[in-house]
């Protein structure tokens, strides 16, 4: 089993709590109290604001007058503020408070030039009115206009972060693919006895117990072989390089790993890499893994299945000659789904529906885990050197 170096996200939560919380400019001219008759005005969000500066020009007696007249005196203001939120509140549109006759010309006039918005001295008061209207209405649309963009943006951050996730969680699978591969293939490896003795122990305690292993291999002629439990599972890889002097040289760049991780947390890990014996390269070997957290260890992965392919250099076509060890494999193509329970039959088939792996099963056998016979199958690459 392989074991991943733990790591603990110390994360909190927090609610949103508002309290004291800022207001929004234009809610500050809605009286903070219930008026008679309830809130009644027509006014959109730029018409308060401007009514509320352009009634800021105007004297106060005017403006309680004002008040008086608009509810018709069932409002009894404290102030001047108190005065003004209940003109706007009572009022039925710009147009309706902008005519009033305490509203004077010379207050409109003086409004718009402090806005920027020029017009002619001359001009008469439902001219100005319309100004004003239209000056409004513009500032209407341009925060209409911002609020849509803001919308727009504060969903773009949400996509890419959707995004970002998504290729955190991709790099996360990768790593582990690549984390395991190394892990695998030096403990695989170390056991062959050119090497000297191993540095740490293979068995079936890295394997599931109901495990499978697929191996196919193609030398002289296409085999496919069928082994079923963590000790035969073992056993066999481990006779690949103890008894045939094996060595699996994996290629784990971009090219010759994919990973891929379901839902339910099956990891499948496809690696590719070239199979030699000595100073001589044999062939080439692909290889697929699918891998399960075990629920009782931490950060620790035991082997549910896997599917060996061997290509002998004497099996390639004539004029053919090894080249970088790649899976040729789209990663839709490794998305597993839980066949019988004991494997991946869409894994499985990998080795016999696709021309890039094994291409026929007809020399297929099946090997149990009490088949005494098992170390009969061995790979036809080369005559192993003799100890």
């Amino acid at each position: 089993m392989v074991r991943r170096e733990g790591r603990r996200d110390d994360t909190s939560t927090s609610g949103y709590s508002c309290q004291g919380g800022h207001r929004s400019s234009w809610a500050r001219d809605v009286p903070p109290h219930p008026l008679p008759g309830g809130n009644m005005s027509g006014l959109n969000v730029m018409e308060l604001e401007g009514c509320r500066d352009l009634l800021g020009l105007i004297e106060t007696p005017e403006i309680l007058a004002l008040c008086d007249t608009i509810t018709n005196r069932l409002v009894q203001p404290q102030n001047r503020q108190d005065a003004i939120r209940a003109i706007l509140a009572y009022s039925q549109s710009a147009e309706e408070l902008l005519k009033r006759k305490k509203v004077h010309r010379e207050i409109i006039f003086k409004y718009l030039a402090t806005k920027g918005v020029i017009v002619p001295p001359a001009s008469e008061k439902h001219n100005l009115i319309q100004y004003a209207k239209n000056h409004w209405n513009k500032e209407f649309n341009v925060v209409n206009e911002t609020w849509e963009s803001v919308s727009k943006t504060d969903i773009v951050p949400s996509e890419q972060e959707k995004r970002e996730k998504e290729y955190e969680q991709f790099d996360e699978c990768f790593k582990l693919g690549e984390e395991f591969c190394q892990w695998f293939f030096e403990l695989l490896n170390s056991q062959n006895p050119l090497f000297g003795p191993p540095q740490e122990q293979w068995g079936p305690q890295h394997f599931w117990d109901d495990v499978k292993l697929k191996f196919c291999y193609n030398t002289s002629e296409q085999n496919v072989i069928d082994y079923y439990g963590s000790e035969l599972v073992s056993l066999r890889l481990l006779s690949l390089v103890k008894e045939e002097f094996l060595f699996l040289n994996p290629n784990l760049d971009c090219n010759g790993l994919k990973c891929v991780a379901t839902p339910h947390g099956l990891v499948v890990v496809a690696v590719a890499g070239t199979v030699h014996r000595g100073s001589v390269c044999l062939g080439i070997f692909e290889q697929v893994f699918g891998l399960i957290r075990s629920p009782f260890l931490v950060n620790t992965w035991k082997i549910k299945f896997v599917n060996l392919r061997i290509v002998g250099q004497n099996s390639l076509e004539a004029g053919v000659t090894l080249q970088k060890p790649s899976i040729t494999l789209e990663s839709s193509a490794l998305e597993p789904y839980n066949g019988n329970g004991t494997t991946c039959s869409r894994n499985e088939a990998l080795l016999t529906e696709t021309s890039a792996l094994c291409g026929g099963n007809e020399n297929q056998a099946p090997y149990h885990k009490n088949d005494a016979s098992f170390h009969a199958c061995q790979l036809e690459l080369t005559n192993p050197p003799k100890q």
